[in-house]
């Protein structure tokens, strides 16, 4: 994903960012960006065991039958 920006693209990013949002908002905004990707991490990691439970579940009972 990001091999096409480079090291220089990602700098001037954060020079850019830190220009518009200042030294002070910088670290709140990184922190709400990283808990919002955790947050949908973990639903995405909760959506795919959900539907393995339900391969897992529908292999089982069409065995028995």
């Amino acid at each position: 994903m990001f091999s096409s920006i480079g090291i220089p693209g990602l700098i001037l990013i954060l020079i850019v960012a830190l220009i518009v949002f200042g030294p002070s908002k910088l670290p709140e905004i990184g922190k709400a960006f990283g808990s919002s990707l955790k947050e949908f991490k973990n639903a995405t990691r909760d959506i795919v065991s959900d539907e393995e439970t339900t391969i897992k579940s529908n292999n089982h009972t069409s065995t028995k039958n």
